[in-house]
């Protein structure tokens, strides 16, 4: 069976299950006559239904037919054993949201699935629900839901946005922008846009944003950024008074997976290799950083890193003894090669 036959298959199933939910019997000849099939297709479909575990029953004689057994008042859901697992872990991971509102709708989103699932699924799915626990995150300030709505209509039809915005210290100014992507960076949610009063590119935390409006303006963006990029950079590195640049003995998408943008900014840096950009408020976290990594390395930049790693790398030379000389002063910059697996 080819793609578009499977495609077609599916979609008969999935109105074959819709006609039996909205009458409580059906005559095979009825339901062919509706699907546009046979009463032999029809008879493959049902038995195709109950293999998948919908309790689809039939009754023989003049008032005989098919009818739908009991398993909710919802309509069933046709879903594979990986599709709803994949769904009850995304609700369960829902009810941890910083979106105000969506952990109590994943909660009664995740009972009904279970109430609509054939028994088999039914019970994977409760199984992961049941057994789950999170272990709570910061307490992170929270998003209207319908805030991040207004957000994504806006970027979806490329409509202008107007809103009130609190900058970190309080202030607040009206914003007019056109928007562009949401990004979501695990702990917090971002909208990018271009600023119309400023004629700038800018990122604006959403737990800042209120009362956001439609402007009816409509526009084009012209050569748009990397929003998740401009998020990284924005909020991994400006902020932040010490960047690190380290030269990484890695191809750039092993670098992308090994260091991912909420850790840091990856950069090309030629074949098999990649510049990666940290950034902090001190050199100690930096130096712990430094020390974690497991590939091969050179710290380019700042000097004071690369001084500091070198004092600590003769530290524990002196404490723990070696024949290797150390001179950090006639290396041009701080360098380690750890195997990989190894803290």
């Amino acid at each position: 069976m080819d793609t578009a036959d499977s495609a077609d298959t599916a979609a008969r199933l999935l109105r074959l299950l819709s006609l039996l939910q909205t009458r409580p019997q059906w005559t095979g000849e009825e339901l062919a006559a509706r699907l546009g099939v046979t009463t032999r297709t029809l008879r493959r479909d049902v038995t195709r239904l109950r293999s998948l575990g919908y309790p689809i029953d039939a009754a023989l004689g003049v008032h005989g037919g098919y009818h739908l057994g009991t398993s909710g008042r919802l309509p069933p859901l046709l879903l594979d054993d990986d599709e709803a697992v994949a769904i009850a872990v995304g609700l369960r991971v829902a009810t941890t949201t910083t979106v105000s509102g969506v952990e109590d709708a994943a909660v009664a989103a995740l009972a009904k699935l279970e109430q609509v699932l054939p028994a088999r699924l039914r019970e994977r799915v409760s199984a992961v629900r049941a057994s789950t626990d999170q272990l709570p995150g910061p307490k992170l300030p929270m998003i209207d839901a319908e805030v991040l709505v207004m957000l994504a209509t806006g970027c979806r039809r490329t409509e202008g946005l107007r809103f009130s915005y609190r900058d970190h210290q309080g202030r607040e100014t009206v914003r007019s922008v056109e928007p562009h992507r949401i990004v979501h960076t695990g702990r917090r949610w971002y909208l990018v846009a271009r600023d119309r009063d400023r004629d700038d590119w800018r990122t604006f935390r959403i737990d800042r944003i209120a009362n956001p409006t439609l402007t009816g303006q409509r526009y084009a963006l012209a050569d748009p950024p990397d929003a998740a990029a401009m998020v990284a950079e924005g909020t991994g590195i400006t902020p932040w008074a010490i960047e690190a640049r380290i030269l990484l003995h890695l191809d750039l998408d092993q670098a992308r997976r090994d260091f991912p943008a909420t850790v840091g900014v990856v950069e090309p840096a030629g074949e098999g290799a990649a510049l990666l950009r940290v950034a902090a408020g001190e050199l100690a976290p930096l130096i712990d950083f430094v020390c974690r990594i497991r590939c091969d390395f050179e710290v380019l930049a700042p000097p004071e890193l690369r001084t500091a790693l070198g004092e600590l790398g003769a530290k524990l030379l002196r404490r723990h003894g070696s024949a290797v000389p150390w001179d950090h002063a006639d290396r041009p910059a701080a360098t380690c090669s750890r195997p990989a697996g190894q803290g």
